[in-house]
């Protein structure tokens, strides 16, 4: 039975590890309704960063994840601020920093498959 209990929650290798963790599950629900119970969970991993990671950081001194842990509580804090003001939260978190959706270029492809063997052509020119 103590078994089970450990493989049920993740045990971090490290402060980036944890932040990676968290940030993959700020992304699975960054655009879901709001709710209690997910204002609630949000509040939980953001202590989790201040209580546990960050001082965690600072004990291993690595100024890079401190960073990007204060970083990333300064997102997760404005996501709450804009979820609660009833706008969308237009991103998401990418390397414990908030991105736009519309900050990368996106870009059109056609597969087009011309008469020669084999593949596809990226662009038809004719």
């Amino acid at each position: 039975m103590e078994n089970m209990t450990n493989e049920r929650y993740y045990q971090p290798e490290s402060p980036k590890d944890a932040l990676r963790f968290i940030e993959n599950l700020f992304n699975q629900y960054a655009q879901a309704p709001l709710t209690a119970d997910l204002v609630a969970y949000h509040q939980k991993l953001v202590k989790q960063i201040q209580d546990n990671i960050l001082p965690t950081a600072e004990k291993d001194e690595q100024p890079v994840q401190v960073e990007n842990a204060k970083a990333m509580i300064q997102t997760m804090q404005s996501w709450l601020r804009i979820r609660m003001s009833g706008q969308p939260f237009a991103g998401k978190m990418h390397h414990f920093r908030f991105e736009a959706d519309n900050a990368k270029p996106k870009f059109k492809r056609k597969a087009v498959k011309g008469r020669r063997s084999g593949g596809y052509r990226s662009v038809r020119h004719g």
